[in-house]
């Protein structure tokens, strides 16, 4: 069990980047009509099962250094803290330009931060933001960075637009399709956050304590790969991550409460990562918290990878869903599978 414990770590300034086009769940099923039709399945099945009307789309073309390097810029110009200050620059997204470089190199100079900064690429599903936030604080509270830029930039077109194709053109069976709907779940967007020690933002939101548990048992549940030069490929047994994700997060959920030491009334307002109502619904009463208390962005945005838990947060701050001095739990979870949970002060 990995425990997190912070004492000088804040989160200064957040900002979330979304695509200007709209994909709704309509017009998906819409180009699979053929698929549809040879299979007499129901139109408006795919928003039914997941809650999702529609998700956004980047244009063609987009990389995904061009989507975290814009919410790296909005980030900045959020914040007080100057770029020059900026001493690791993470890229933590599952998306990538190419295997090398990293891709963190090419938003790094994007948005002009200084050469001084460390920069890597962080990947772990879509737990990659929560990881790198974790990693960040540690540094943090060692006294060997005083800030940190964490981004992330998801592009999730390529994926949606060749599980239509395949789908649209391949002589699948309803049994057969079933690994592939996960995927019409997906959106794009980007986030940035600004983490620092207290003493650079003493308005700042403090994280104080966090769990991780993995389950690399169950990593065969959820696979993605490229699929030639400008397509990806994702299969999922969506039922059995489902189970097997929840499982986790009850796991993760009862260490959290003995560090953080805060029950479900401890927080006024919960952040999971977003997949759809279904597990949004089993998570809260697996855990026996207040789904009232949620925060959700899937039915607009659809499932955005490492980008949606911070994205969602983001969307929270700017609704003034979050009262200052209360506790936000972010509850994250990834294929692999993996879950990291943090306890952030407002």
């Amino acid at each position: 069990m990995a425990r997190f414990h912070f004492r000088s770590t804040c989160l200064d300034s957040l900002a979330a980047v979304l695509p200007p086009e709209r994909l709704s769940s309509a017009e998906i099923e819409s180009r699979l009509e053929p698929l549809y039709r040879r299979l007499r399945l129901p139109e408006g099945r795919l928003e039914l099962m997941t809650g999702i009307r529609e998700r956004r789309v980047w244009p063609v073309g987009t990389l995904p250094s061009d989507a975290s390097a814009a919410a790296g810029r909005a980030v900045l110009a959020r914040s007080a803290i100057p770029a020059e200050a900026v001493e690791l620059f993470i890229h933590a997204a599952v998306c990538r330009d190419m295997l090398e470089p990293a891709t963190a190199a090419f938003a790094h100079r994007k948005i002009g931060l200084p050469a001084g900064a460390q920069i890597f690429d962080l990947s772990n599903a879509c737990l990659g933001f929560l990881n790198a936030i974790t990693v960040a604080g540690g540094l943090i509270e060692s006294g060997q960075i005083r800030c940190a830029l964490v981004v992330a930039g998801e592009n999730g077109r390529p994926l949606v637009d060749e599980t239509i194709r395949h789908l649209a053109t391949a002589p699948l069976t309803r049994e057969q399709i079933k690994p592939y709907f996960a995927n019409l779940t997906i959106g794009s967007g980007a986030v940035a956050a600004m983490v620092c020690h207290r003493d650079l933002a003493p308005q700042g939101h403090r994280f104080h304590s966090g769990v991780a548990r993995s389950a690399t048992h169950h990593s065969a549940l959820c696979q993605g790969d490229t699929h030639g030069a400008d397509a990806l490929a994702m299969q999922t047994d969506s039922e059995r991550l489902l189970e097997a994700g929840v499982a986790l997060a009850a796991e993760t959920w009862t260490e959290f409460r003995e560090v953080s030491g805060r029950s479900a009334d401890g927080f006024s307002r919960f952040v999971c990562h977003q997949v759809g109502s279904v597990h949004r619904r089993r998570l809260y009463e697996r855990l026996g918290l207040p789904i009232e208390r949620d925060v959700s962005t899937f039915a607009e945005y659809g499932n955005m990878g490492s980008v949606s838990l911070p994205a969602t947060l983001a969307e929270a701050e700017g609704a003034g869903m979050i009262a200052p001095g209360s506790h936000v739990g972010l509850l994250g979870i990834g294929s692999g599978l993996n879950c990291l949970m943090l306890d952030l002060e407002w």
